[in-house]
Parts: C-alpha cells; structure tokens; sequence
C-alpha cells in the first residue's frame, strides 16, 4: 500500500489517499487506521458495492483486536453488529437497507455515535445528516483489477 499524498487545509481535513493493490492490502490498511481510533470515532465509508468497505472494516477490527475478525462481515439484514476489542467495543453499521423516509430513527443510531465504542458506518453517505458533526469519512473507489484508491479525511 503506498501513500500517495498528504493534503493539509486550515479550512478543512487532513487528507491521505491510499492505493491498495489486493484485499490484503485493504485489510492492513484498516488494521493500521484503527491504530489512530478512540472510543467515539465514527468511520464514515462511502463506496459502491463491491468496492471493498467490508474488507476495510474487517481490518479496523483486527487493528482493535477482535477476536475471529476475519468473520466480521456486513450486517445487511441486522443494520448493526457489535464486536468487542481488546479494549474498545467496534459497532459495524451497514445502512444500506435503510430509506431515505425516515426508518433509521428506529435504529437508536444516537447511542452508538456518541457513545464510547468505535463506529464503523458502511453507506455512511445515505445518512450523512445524521452523522455527528464529527467523524472520520472513508472513501473507496474501484480501480483497475483489485486495487483501491481510498480516500481518508480527518
């Protein structure tokens, strides 16, 4: 995996784009972000499907030290999973399902955001208005074969 650049805005977020070149590659990548978490960061992933969010939060959660992290997988018909860490419990959200009219009041969202694990949000674009002002949004784009451009802002 190579860092292709560091963008700094006074305005803004510090930027890091990363191109990955296999799933492994995009598992340790997450492994390496979870590094920077703290219990109440929220991970924002944006991406189409297939482009790899569920291989990068396999990796945030092998970064947190969760046991059995290579079945982590997307929690598509339950919204939310909870797996414990060895010292911060990860909440792996995928809203996919969720619609536009108002659905995911029921989800308890607010709990989970503000609380004091780590929240990793798959189609995080899709409820963008309710993510806390805060968070940390990871963007992936397919390229060519398996490699990913992924896109990090603080």
């Amino acid at each position: 995996m190579a860092a292709n650049g560091i963008c700094r805005r006074k305005d803004l977020h510090i930027s890091k784009i990363y191109i990955t070149k296999s799933r492994n590659e995009t598992i340790a990548l997450g492994a390496k972000l979870a590094k920077t978490l703290k219990p109440g960061d929220v991970i924002a992933l944006i991406g189409e499907l297939g482009s790899g969010k569920t291989t990068l939060t396999k990796g945030i959660a092998r970064g947190l030290g969760v046991k059995g992290c290579r079945y982590v997988n997307s929690p598509s018909f339950v919204i939310i999973k909870e797996y414990p860490g060895k010292k911060i419990l990860m909440y792996h959200f995928d809203v996919f399902r969720l619609d536009s009219s108002g659905g995911h009041g029921t989800i308890g969202y607010e709990e989970y955001f503000y609380g004091g694990g780590v929240c990793v949000v798959e189609w995080a674009d899709r409820i963008k208005k309710l993510l806390p002002k805060k968070y940390i949004e990871v963007k992936i784009d397919i390229m060519k074969g398996n490699n990913r451009k992924i896109s990090i802002k603080k």
